[in-house]
């Protein structure tokens, strides 16, 4: 059974797309709709944040520097997010981690320093096909898992939102199988688990990867996922707003 205190939560992640136009649309479509069971967060690119009114749902951003302030030219600072009423940030993503050589280290740091800044981390775990056709997923995400563990503690899980996106589903059209999902959400809980039961019971864990209105129902309806990051459909806002709806409990 979900633990009461488990609130879903659907992220949107627009990734390098969107403008001011989609902001509107959004802003006006969401605030009318009735999403008192779900907190919905729009993560939209840095130049764009300042566009929204703040009111239908949350902001993030989609990475921060591990830097505090100075001379990082393109960097942004957490302190910078949180100025601009954000109050998530995508850290670890499969497509940073792929393009930025973002090592399990460097997630670990920016962790610790967006947890600093008052930041909620939408900390984001996955496993590539190969890693999954060899039989190694559960060891690959344990070591993405450990790394922040071993740097920011396992209470600070209480303030971490946990996204496993596998990285054969993101942006494919293929979506892990609900049961697939529930595995993998299953074992990360168990992981945390080891360390300290309760924390693991109440920590939020999101699916991404191919998330549509017409299998968000059932994905959102195992009893370990807790809601989800959505990329292309965050893009529609029907779309996304029927994500948010199915994320009801």
């Amino acid at each position: 059974m979900h633990m009461s205190n488990r609130r879903p939560i659907v992220a949107g992640n627009w990734k390098m797309n969107g403008n001011l136009a989609l902001i509107k649309q959004m802003e006006a479509l969401f605030s009318n709709a009735e999403l008192s069971h779900v907190d919905v967060v729009v993560c939209p690119p840095f130049p764009y944040l300042g566009g929204f009114n703040g009111s239908a749902f949350a902001l993030g951003g989609q990475t921060i520097s591990h830097f505090e302030s100075g001379a990082h030219t393109g960097e942004t600072a957490a302190s910078m997010l949180q100025e601009m009423n954000c109050q998530y940030v995508i850290l670890g993503h499969s497509e940073r981690r792929a393009d930025n050589n973002e090592s399990n280290e460097l997630v670990a740091e920016k962790v610790d320093v967006a947890l600093k800044h008052g930041l909620i981390p939408l900390f984001c775990v996955g496993e590539p096909e190969d890693i999954r056709e060899s039989g190694q997923l559960f060891d690959y995400i344990a070591a993405q898992l450990d790394a922040v563990i071993s740097k920011v503690g396992i209470a600070a899980f209480n303030d971490i939102v946990i996204a496993y996106e596998p990285v054969w589903a993101i942006g494919t059209g293929k979506t892990a199988s609900p049961a697939q999902a529930q595995e993998v959400h299953a074992f990360i809980r168990q992981h945390l688990a080891k360390q300290e039961s309760d924390i693991a019971k109440q920590c939020v864990i999101l699916y991404g990867g191919s998330v549509k209105g017409s299998n968000a129902v059932e994905l959102f309806s195992q009893p370990d996922v807790d809601g989800g990051l959505i990329g292309g459909a965050s893009l529609n806002p029907e779309d996304f707003l029927s994500i948010c709806l199915a994320a009801k409990r």
